[in-house]
């Protein structure tokens, strides 16, 4: 690949998700709560005991919340701000993709690697929708690429910055940081029969460098819970911060002891991959079967090639599979080696095109009605759910068509033209998603809409208060304050303001029968898309009415 193409993509790519860093608001609830926290953990100034919305926090760990109270504190209370540090670790997730694929293949496999991991749609979501799986990309790919160069070298300060890649980590989601590792090269060095890899004295050093480097956060808890043992977190009182932490979190996910039980059966991640690693999901299960298929004809210890990437991929799904809790962006962690395994076997079709031309005859071709389908999924998206996005939109899917069509022309490879096709039609798709569809989808996430029609009408939105109706962590962040939330009617008074579905609003006329109603909206729970809701004309079926009123007897 042409260098001056390569990083023309890579410019295009990470414009269309800066697009997306700039304007879309928060989404809930992840994302709108953990910028509240940081938020809180700024103005608190409590940085190793952590808030949300006033109460005792337990669910993640704080690096998160550090480095975007830092970002915060630099550029001022808003969502880009919270969202650019977790930018800056996606952008060290590719640097250090990169540096492993060059490392164990060449400089095109790296260059693939790098197009692939970042025009894939988990990486579109995640660099707006923030979660602390952004941030765990960006650590877990640096260690994994520093452990690799440290077996090759031999040169401890390779080992020491994959330490404290592997500590970052472990502060951002848990001890999953220093699983994936282990799972990534423990089978490489069985296999490759390094047994004194497995018992080398600088892991003692490691294990330090580890430790110190989690003593402010282990203080925290520490202090916040350990010292206070039977404070509730969910309903469920918590003897031990440490131990919540370091075992429950993750580990109490298999023995039972984890309170969380979100979708739990094998295939679960697989599935969603279908949607979060396309474009490349197809040509990655042939390179993964094709992997597999090699590494039997070698034989298990007859190492030739590569086998950290897949085992790293294969090891982590399985482990995280039998999790009894699991979403759909808990896999995102190994995308960055799903992205090198697929670059390496592209670049074996590259090679070996005339013996397996058929295969990628067929490929091709499945992979042309794919485009297609997103080809029409981006005309009804700029025409149909939200009105016509307007000649903007007209340009992005004309112009996306024309340059797959010319390309589709082009003297290149079927291997060379498939890739191209692949990066502009995610390049314009993702441009109207973050600029058009997602924008206008937030709308009707009602914590963020409020609060923008009570900075337009100047109003003084801190007095109101939430009464029954769901919280709204993005009311929370974007109003920059914590507003109670009332069950009782009989603890509302003249004055107050509150936001309310309209049902419970009806019956608080009872009560305050001169009420005065400042704002009326409707809302929806934004991340559960579905049909209905996208039809504008059974768009209503799916809506709650929610009011602002200032209550008068």
């Amino acid at each position: 690949m042409n260098k001056n193409t390569f990083w023309l993509l890579l410019a295009a790519i990470l414009g269309v998700q800066l697009v997306g860093v700039f304007c879309i608001p928060l989404m809930d609830i992840d994302a709108a709560q953990y910028a509240s926290i940081s938020r809180a953990m700024l103005e608190r100034n409590s940085f190793l005991q952590i808030y949300d919305l006033g109460k005792d926090y337990l669910d993640k760990p704080p690096m998160l919340f550090w480095l975007s109270a830092l970002s915060m504190k630099i550029f001022g209370i808003y969502d880009w701000a919270y969202r650019i540090p977790s930018f800056i670790f996606l952008l060290l997730a590719l640097f250090a993709t990169f540096k492993f694929a060059k490392l164990k293949y060449n400089q095109t496999v790296a260059e693939l690697a790098v197009l692939i991991l970042a025009s894939c749609q988990a990486f579109f979501l995640i660099a707006h929708d923030i979660r602390t799986d952004t941030m765990l990309m960006g650590w877990v790919a640096l260690s994994i690429w520093l452990i690799a160069k440290w077996e090759s070298s031999n040169a401890w300060p390779d080992f020491v910055l994959a330490m404290i890649a592997i500590a970052g980590g472990m502060m951002t989601k848990g001890p999953i940081a220093l699983v994936v590792p282990v799972l990534t090269f423990a089978p490489q060095w069985f296999f490759e029969k390094k047994w004194a890899y497995f018992f080398k004295p600088i892991y003692l050093v490691g294990i330090i460098i580890i430790g110190i480097l989690l003593i402010p956060m282990s203080w925290g808890l520490y202090q916040q819970f350990d010292l206070q043992p039977g404070k509730l977190i969910n309903n469920i009182p918590i003897q031990s911060g440490l131990r919540f932490y370091y075992w429950t979190q993750s580990f109490g996910r298999y023995t039972g002891e984890n309170y969380y039980h979100e979708m739990s059966y094998p295939s679960f991640l697989l599935e969603n991959m279908l949607w979060s690693f396309l474009p490349w999901i197809f040509i990655f299960i042939w390179a993964f079967a094709a992997k597999l298929i090699n590494i039997f004809k070698e034989g298990l210890f007859k190492v030739q090639t590569e086998r950290i990437s897949f085992f790293g991929f294969l090891l982590t799904y399985l482990v995280l599979s039998r999790s009894q809790a699991q979403l759909p962006h808990y896999i995102f962690v190994v995308f960055p080696l799903a992205a090198v395994l697929t670059a390496a076997h592209f670049a074996t079709l590259l090679e070996q095109a005339d013996r397996l031309h058929k295969w990628i005859k067929w490929f091709f071709g499945f992979h042309l009605f794919i485009f297609l389908i997103l080809l029409i999924a981006m005309g009804l998206i700029i025409n149909i759910p939200f009105g016509k996005m307007g000649i903007l939109g007209v340009v992005i899917v004309f112009g996306t068509f024309i340059i797959m069509i010319k390309t589709g022309f082009s003297h290149q490879s079927l291997i060379q033209k498939w890739i191209a096709m692949s990066l502009v039609l995610m390049i314009g798709l993702n441009l109207i998603l973050n600029s058009f569809f997602y924008p206008n989808l937030l709308q009707y996430q009602w914590g963020n809409a409020l609060v923008k029609v009570a900075k337009e009408k100047k109003w003084d939105i801190q007095k109101a208060s939430f009464y029954k109706i769901p919280n709204s962590n993005a009311f929370h962040f974007y109003g920059q304050h914590v507003f109670p939330v009332i069950q009782d009617s009989s603890l509302l008074k003249e004055g107050q303001w509150v936001v309310a579905d309209s049902v419970p609003a009806q019956k608080l006329l009872l009560d305050f029968p001169n009420s005065n109603t400042l704002y009326q909206g409707n809302r929806f729970h934004v991340t559960l898309l579905t049909l209905t809701f996208l039809n504008p004309k059974t768009r209503s079926e799916e809506l709650t009415p929610y009011v602002l009123m200032e209550l008068k007897k």
